[in-house]
């Protein structure tokens, strides 16, 4: 070593006084900092050949006891003032992991925990690495049966303290309120945490059929919990928004805030299909405020009928709906129609007047098997009449003459519409019998007034007298005169010969004198 022994002895003696040591180790290449400058010579230069120094890293000097788990760069972790780790956060950090929420307080050898407690192994960035243990016998819920993810991110907060509920992202079924439970198997019964419903019935459809006040089951309620009612525990409060537009207005209106409870009119819990209006609306005072009222009953579905929206000034307009009140149903009582109630009451006639139909005699509605539709043939005129029918050529055809007394029905049915005859005869017989010319009785004509007669009237007529005896000529001219050749109406024994009808001509004729000629009594020949 050439240098001045002064630099690093002094005369007392060969021991270095760290204090006056004047030489600068920094021209080696390697200075002396932190216990480095406290360090004896001797500890790094055991030859105390400055030649031979060692290489200035620090494995050189400085045996690897984490067994090459973490590389030989002691510098990366440690400094040359002490052996203590100061910047693991930000080491992990760089390596993927970072150290936040439970994982900041933890010490080393709770996850790096090998057989040598200085070896630190990487063991991976997954949950599962260190908590495949918390993984498989956590029971509530039972993550192994239950199929959950090994990755705990998933459910778990990892700025969290703890495995607690405060950390479960359950954010595809908010549990607030009533559903903020702990216990998990409370709504997931089966365990099987895939398969559960978010629909409020898969959970309370014990309480849903249980309720009695109101009773859901019974009325048809949806479902749905949430329609009414929000997740605060006790079901309370409650909000039947559907009662305004479907039932009665409670929630707006004249009774909106003076009602406590469902059976402040719903007085029978068993059925919410009654209702009482009388139970808040008593009297004398409501029988005094309708004093002159036309109509004015003292009963619940009456006060509905006239006041559908609940205010005192209201009454119902029957015109606004689509059966207007005309004729004989302006003055009925509102419950002889609406006898169940007043929410969907049938519009069509059979529904009311079912027992008038079958009880109809004359004509027999129901054996003749006439429309249902009322309006088909009446008005609303009381008694039913007058009466029209439409239908009649369905079973009789009115035409000419007949459709003329189309309104007349006394006419033809005579008051009975069960046995009136189709047949002409069964309406003509005077009319046959009275006719002299010809003498349709005398003369033993058909009754089918048809074969002669048109329906417009009974002039003129049309006889097919070719079938009986040709009319030309002159007797052509003569075809409505039917008693100048059927004497005294007689249409049995009238001759077909010539001289029967001209025997008076053959005899008076002179010129020449046929009968004097013996001429041919055949008048054609």
């Amino acid at each position: 070593m050439k240098i001045d022994c002064g630099q690093c002895h002094n005369p007392a003696g060969w021991n270095i006084d760290y204090e006056t040591l004047k030489f600068d180790h920094k021209t080696t290449g390697f200075a002396l900092e932190g216990t480095h400058a406290r360090t004896d010579c001797k500890q790094c230069h055991s030859s105390l050949v400055f030649s031979d120094a060692p290489p200035a890293n620090c494995a050189s000097c400085h045996t690897d006891v984490h067994s090459m788990t973490v590389g030989d760069d002691c510098a990366r972790c440690h400094n040359a003032t002490s052996w203590l780790v100061a910047n693991i956060p930000e080491i992990h950090e760089e390596n993927g992991f970072p150290l936040i929420g439970a994982h900041g307080s933890l010490s080393c050898v709770e996850c790096h925990n090998t057989s040598a407690n200085l070896r630190f192994d990487r063991i991976g960035n997954d949950c599962i690495n260190c908590h495949r243990e918390d993984f498989m016998n956590t029971q509530n819920p039972n993550h192994q049966r239950a199929g959950f993810s090994t990755n705990c991110l998933e459910c778990h907060n990892p700025l969290g303290h703890g495995w607690g509920t405060d950390a479960i992202a359950h954010d595809f079924f908010p549990l607030t309120q009533g559903h903020d439970i702990q216990d998990c198997n409370r709504c997931h019964t089966t365990g099987n945490f895939e398969d559960a419903s978010p629909e409020c019935v898969s959970c309370h459809l014990n309480d849903f059929q249980a309720t009695r006040s109101p009773n859901h089951n019974a009325l048809g309620f949806s479902t749905d919990c949430a329609s009414c009612h929000t997740t605060a525990p006790g079901w309370n409060p409650a909000n039947f928004v559907d009662h305004d537009a479907e039932f009665f207005p409670i929630y707006s209106g004249d009774h909106q805030g003076v009602w406590n409870d469902c059976v402040d009119c719903h007085t029978n819990p068993n059925n919410y299909a009654e209702y009482s209006c009388t139970n808040c609306h008593t009297n004398p005072e409501t029988n005094h405020e309708h004093n002159g009222v036309s109509g004015y009953v003292y009963e619940d579905r009456a006060c509905l009928a006239c006041h559908p929206t609940g205010d005192a000034d209201n009454t119902f307009d029957h015109s606004s709906t689509d059966f207007p009140l005309t004729g004989a149903h302006i003055g009925v009582e509102c419950l002889e129609c609406h006898t169940n109630g007043f929410q969907g009451t049938p519009t069509d006639c059979f529904a009311c007047h079912e027992a008038d139909y079958r009880a109809s005699r004359n004509p027999n509605h129901s054996a003749l098997g006439l429309s249902t539709d009322c309006a088909s043939c009446h008005t609303t005129d009381p008694n039913w009449e007058p009466a029209r029918f439409d239908v009649h050529n369905d079973y009789y055809a009115l035409n000419g003459a007949h459709a003329l007394i189309a309104e007349d029905c006394a006419s033809c049915h005579h008051g009975d519409y069960n046995n009136t005859p189709n047949t002409c005869v069964g309406c003509h017989q005077t009319d046959y019998n009275q006719t002299t010319n010809p003498d349709h009785a005398a003369s033993n004509f058909p009754t089918d007034c048809a074969g002669c007669h048109g329906e417009s009237s009974w002039t003129p007529a049309n006889f097919d007298h070719d079938m009986f005896y040709v009319l030309n000529g002159a007797h052509a001219l003569i075809a409505d005169e039917c008693a100048r050749c059927h004497v005294n109406n007689n249409y049995n024994n009238t001759p077909n010969t010539c001289v029967g009808c001209h025997q008076n001509d053959y005899n008076n004729t002179s010129n020449p004198n046929h009968a004097s000629a013996n001429f041919p009594t055949d008048c054609a020949s």
